[in-house]
């Protein structure tokens, strides 16, 4: 059975983005990007393929991406509506017009209901691009947990997880430092 895998990066304090959305303090560091794109380059958005040396189609665990409204929100201020085109892309959103954007699927339903039935078809593992209101919807489908953690505080923002009080433990699995500090963390749900 495909698995879902939250590959997110985060700060110390547990927030994936600005209380705006934006990311930019969690940069690409020259350190990581090389391992990104071996171990993880379907995570790679599709226009920045080429300048990181990704083949085409990049090859890896993934075949389709989950993504809420505000993770997909940064592409489209760019006018980049398939951020992700190397990949099936799901959108959850009860604001976007699924006529306006072909290239994704535009979801204003149960993230729950279809991950589930997504977990029953054929192929690869399916990858939580984020946001923490999609994670915290999904959390008990969450089969893997891979933080970028980044040696930053921000204090507040979009929390990695944003639900109710319900602690949850998991078991680690990896850890892989880069010099610039950030951390590489990969956890499996318990049970």
């Amino acid at each position: 059975m495909r698995k879902l895998v939250y590959f997110v990066a985060s700060t110390l304090d547990g927030f994936i983005a600005a209380p705006d959305g934006t990311f930019d303090f969690l940069p690409l560091t020259p350190d990581l990007a090389p391992h990104l794109v071996a171990e993880w380059p379907q995570a790679l958005p599709t226009f920045a393929h080429a300048q990181l040396g990704v083949d085409s189609p990049p090859s890896g665990r993934f075949d389709t991406v989950l993504m809420g409204r505000g993770s997909y929100e940064p592409g489209l201020k760019l006018g980049v509506t398939s951020p992700y085109a190397h990949l099936e892309q799901y959108v959850f959103s009860r604001s976007l017009p699924p006529a306006d954007y072909p290239d994704v699927h535009v979801v204003d339903g149960d993230p729950v209901a279809l991950v589930r039935e997504l977990k029953t078809r054929p192929g690869r593992d399916i990858w939580l691009c984020g946001g923490g209101q999609l994670a915290g919807q999904l959390l008990d489908e969450i089969d893997e947990l891979v933080v970028k953690l980044n040696p930053v505080v921000v204090g507040s923002g979009i929390k990695l997880v944003d639900s109710g009080f319900d602690p949850r433990r998991l078991t680690l699995t990896s850890a892989l430092p880069f010099d610039a500090g950030v951390v590489v963390l990969s956890y499996t749900r318990n049970g």
